[in-house]
């Protein structure tokens, strides 16, 4: 069997629940926030890109301006367009959420807690699906990967910083990272899902450097605030085999969609 099936063939009957209740059920303590305020995006606030991120230190979680898609591909780590169902205002209704750990957590941690906060607030139950369509397999290159193991220095990682300069160049600095969460972050960046097929569990810091390509309608003479636009360098399927001893390739696999069932506007807080 292939090894995308294989990945996804152990979820792909699973139905989701409110998340603190089937950790209770699995005799578990519900992960929390300590204090969580979440409240709509004032009206003249929402003309921007949303954002959410953890804070320094591993004990928050921050959303500005977000609609409610994006908080659901981050807990659940997935691309936008493996989320089906639900009503339209789940792209158009902006959010300011900031959620407080009891003390210092680990990513994995805090996306469970912003998972108990979409079950609560916005009474959001989903389930799994799958559907073939075209991935990125994350595999090991033949000659051995060029990573360095990370250890941690605080609850505040993991994390990818992603910077951009001249439009094109793109570098990524990652902290105490796993595969799975790489694998999620190259997803928010390519144009298909990226799975995770390397079959390594640990913890690791790299750099990556790369060049994206020319979006739609431009061209190498473009300009950009009179600057010529920057196409030298390596591909990110390049970059990670190089720098990073990993291979991206495209294929295709049913890859697991989350069909939302129900959910509601929130209450005031």
């Amino acid at each position: 069997m292939d090894r995308i099936a294989c990945a996804l063939l152990t979820v792909s009957a699973l139905s989701i629940v409110n998340p603190a209740a089937a950790q209770t059920a699995a005799g578990k303590p519900a992960l929390k926030f300590e204090v969580a305020v979440l409240k709509p995006t004032p009206p003249q606030a929402t003309g921007g890109r949303g954002g959410i991120r953890p804070a320094p230190g591993g004990e928050r979680y921050v959303a500005t301006n977000c609609p409610l898609r994006l908080l659901i591909t981050v807990a659940y780590g997935v691309k936008a367009d493996q989320i089906t169902g639900g009503p339209d205002w789940i792209d158009t209704d902006r959010w300011e959420m900031n959620g407080k750990a009891e003390k210092p957590a680990t990513i994995e941690e805090l996306h469970e807690m912003l998972k108990d906060i979409l079950a609560e607030r916005f009474k959001l139950t989903l389930h799994r699906s799958s559907k073939e369509m075209p991935v990125y397999a994350l595999r090991t290159d033949k000659n051995g990967t060029k990573l360095e193991a990370g250890e941690f220095s605080n609850a505040g990682e993991p994390w990818i910083d992603i910077t951009t300069r001249a439009i094109l160049q793109t570098t990524l600095n990652a902290k105490v990272v796993t595969m799975d969460y790489f694998a999620f972050r190259l997803s928010q960046l390519m144009d298909r899902p990226v799975m995770n097929l390397t079959g390594l569990k640990g913890n690791y810091n790299f750099g990556l450097s790369y060049t994206r390509d020319l979006p739609p309608g431009m061209n190498e003479n473009t300009k950009i605030n009179g600057q010529e636009v920057d196409t030298s360098g390596p591909t990110i399927f390049e970059a990670v085999r190089r720098q990073l001893g990993l291979q991206l390739t495209p294929e295709k696999g049913p890859v697991e969609v989350l069909v939302i069932d129900h959910v509601e506007k929130p209450a005031d807080n």
